[in-house]
This record gives structure tokens, sequence and C-alpha cells, in this order.
């Protein structure tokens, strides 16, 4: 039997979105709530005990966090949920004060797998991280219609509805004034925005959002659409998840991994590529007194769900969508199937996963792409390879995915989050 979608869930979800327009701001919001639930931040140049309760290490736009449980030996496996904190978008580059024919611009790099007409005539802010010179990072956030990137009018390309071509150089630079170019001036406005000394910034790291709201939508308000659902959704399920199981008894240690860099591969210090995740949970062991031999027994009986985004059938484009597995909003948690690898589920991720939905009294889905097209990826096939945890790929579906504004089911979320808590908590 289905559970009744808790309203509430929606709600903290569009919250956690809005203030998490950038990865980083996605772990700081993550971090609060983890916080707030009882866990403390460990850094990693730091010595760690071995008590119980909850704790996170930060680098960067990517958070590791993990409950111990009362009693739980050194040997106790770990019940993972991967995620990852990095959206499609475009980025200021090193020298981004630019102007063409009397206006100012912005130098942009685009940012992963971006349909770049998405991002045309929306109202942008600007938001990310800037480095001062005594180290320290600083967030920024403008969430104020600063910047914004025009299309050409129809009357100056009259073949526009039969096949936009957009230059990625030449024409995704978005305006915010006129004039020539002003070298300094995005910068001052950032600085000026993160309360710092222009001159004391030394390095950035900034990208643009669309300051577009979140809402619902349908005649019943039983979709969501918002930036980044793709992948705050499973970020947010998976901090939900993780501040349920504080307190209970498990014969597990619930963990959330939530990576940066997911949109362009991974391969970074902060990815789902880097020792991070693996160096984490073997220090959990180390700090609970455990050996060699009771790190291989941990991640031995240890299991992993990586958590993302996943297709929902395409009204207008049915045929791009195998036509036994067409998943629909609100019709629960998705499992990913690729038998090249390009998921990691197999019959027995499938097995844990369903056995969560059963407990949980939730419905799922399952997605296998077209024969004849390209099927997609995420951080579940790294993530197995990587610490040799079996791992299965599950995720909400929705439309539009990388696109400016996605849509997914208003219950989905929730959905998923129950999933996610049952699984870390399994007895």
């Amino acid at each position: 039997m289905t559970l009744t979608h808790d309203r509430s869930h929606s709600d903290d979800l569009i919250s956690f979105i809005r203030a998490s327009p950038s990865p980083y701001h996605a772990v700081a919001s993550a971090a609060q709530r983890l916080e707030k639930a009882g866990f403390r931040e460990l850094a990693e140049t730091d010595s760690w005990s071995g008590e119980s309760g909850g704790c996170y290490v930060v680098r960067g736009g990517a958070l590791i966090a993990w409950y111990v449980p009362e009693g739980a030996s050194a040997h106790t496996p770990f019940r993972i949920v991967g995620a990852h904190t990095d959206s499609p978008n475009l980025r200021v580059k090193p020298s981004p004060d630019t102007s063409s024919v009397g206006w100012r611009q912005v130098a942009v790099e685009v940012y992963g797998g971006v349909p770049l007409n998405t991002w045309l005539d929306r109202d942008l802010g600007i938001s990310g991280r800037v480095t001062m010179r005594d180290g320290t990072n600083r967030l920024v956030c403008i969430d104020l219609p600063l910047l914004r990137v025009p299309q050409l009018a129809i009357h100056l390309d009259r073949t526009v509805n039969e096949g936009l071509a957009l230059d990625r150089q030449r024409h995704t630079a978005p305006i915010w004034g006129l004039g020539g170019a002003e070298q300094g001036a995005l910068l001052s406005r950032v600085a000026e925005e993160a309360d710092a000394d222009f001159y004391e910034i030394l390095g950035w790291d900034l990208m643009f959002h669309d300051v577009q709201a979140p809402a619902y939508l349908g005649a019943d308000e039983e979709f969501l659409v918002s930036s980044r659902l793709d992948n705050l959704v499973s970020v947010h399920a998976g901090v939900t998840a993780l501040a349920a199981a504080t307190g209970r008894e498990s014969a597990y240690v619930p963990v959330l991994a939530a990576f940066d860099h997911e949109e362009v591969g991974s391969a970074s210090e902060s990815g789902a590529q880097s020792p991070l995740l693996e160096r984490v949970l073997n220090r959990s062991v180390a700090a609970r007194g455990g050996t060699q031999e009771d790190r291989e027994r941990a991640f031995a009986g240890s299991f992993c769900v990586s958590a993302d985004m996943t297709h929902a059938v395409h009204p207008n484009y049915p045929e791009r969508h195998d036509q036994d597995h067409r998943p629909l909003p609100n019709g629960g948690p998705v499992v990913k199937v690729n038998v090249n690898q390009r998921y990691a589920t197999d019959g027995q991720g499938i097995a844990v996963i369903a056995a969560a939905c059963e407990r949980a009294g939730t419905p799922w889905q399952s997605f296998v792409s077209n024969n004849a097209m390209p099927c997609g990826t995420s951080i579940g096939p790294l993530t197995a390879a990587r610490t040799g945890i079996p791992t299965v790929d599950v995720g909400v579906p929705g439309l539009s995915m990388h696109s400016a504004r996605e849509l997914c089911g208003t219950q989905d979320p929730w959905l998923l989050a129950q999933v996610l808590t049952e699984f870390v908590t399994a007895g």
C-alpha cells in the first residue's frame, strides 16, 4: 500500500534547493540540517575518535556524513547513499569582464551537459565561493536578476524553429550592463556581496543560477518544477534518511556520500573517482580500533545505493524510451539497469532496494534505455569500482533533465526519502 505523501517534505526540499544555488551552498545546507540532528563536523587533518554518533567532513562541494550506532563494532558494515551536489550550468572564466558592441558581458565556460537553449532569456544570479588571501573560503550568492543570455529575435533568424544552433563561445555570454569591459567589475560586485575586500580575494569558483523560485505545477499540483532537481532531490533525501537514522538501532553504519563534479566525470579530489569516501570509511573503522581485517570485513558486508535523477517517459517522444520500461512521476523510485555497467545495478541490488520499498510500503519502477539510444551514467559504477562495494542505481523520474528548469512528481522525493531511510536503518 502506497504511503500518503507528506507535503512538508516537498516544501522543505524547495527551501533546500533555494538555499543551494551552488555545490558549496548545497554542502552548507546539508551540514546545517545534519547539525540540527546532532551531527558534528570533523576536519580531515584532525585525529578522529571512535565514539558513537553522527559526524561529517566537507571537502569543497562534497560532503561525507555517517552515523555510528551505540555498540557498533569496528567491522560493522556500512549502508551508503551516494549522490552528487553539482548541476550543469554556466561558470565564470578567470578573466570574466568582457564586452561586445557597447554591451558589458561576462565570459563563461559551459559546465557539464547543458541544453544551452534552456538558459536563454532567463534571469540569472551568481553564486559560488571566493578564496581569500589567508586561504579561507567565503560563500557568495547574489540571488537577484543580475544577468541574462538574450536570444536572437525571430525577425533576425527566421529559421530558428527549424533548429537552433548555438555557438558555445559566441552565444552564451550573458549581458549585465552597457559600456565597455571594466576589469574587476564583476569581482567587485561579488566582493561586496561576500562582505570581503576586493584586494583580498585571490581566487573564485563562481557560476550562474536561474533566480526563478521552485514551484508546484499542474491542475492538482502533482509536479514540482525547479532548477537543480538533478541531483539535489537525492542529496536532500539522503540527508533526511541519515537524520532519521540517529538514535535508532541498526546492524549498519549509515553513510551519505554527496560528491561534486559528477556532471563532468567525477575525476577530482571531491568527485566519486577520488579516494575521499574510501578514506573516510577506513578512518571510521580505524577510529573504532579496527584493523585491516576489520576494514575488509566491514567493506565485504556493505552496500551502496547511488541515488540520481532518471528519465520519466516523455509524452511527446515515447519512441525514445524502451516500450516496456517507461517510468512515470509519482510512481515511486526507479531502479536503473544497464548491463554494460553504465549503471551498477544487478539482481542482488534490485532485491535489496525492492526489500526496502516493501518495508516502506512504497511502489517502485524500473528504467532501461532504448537499445538504439546511448545510456547515461552516474556515480554508481565509479563507487562500486573504487570501493568494491555492491551498488544499485536508483532515482526519481523526471522530465527536462539538465535543463535550467526541470520537472518531477511532487510525491517522488518523499517516497525516495522513505526508501532510503529503510535502506540505511535495515536491521
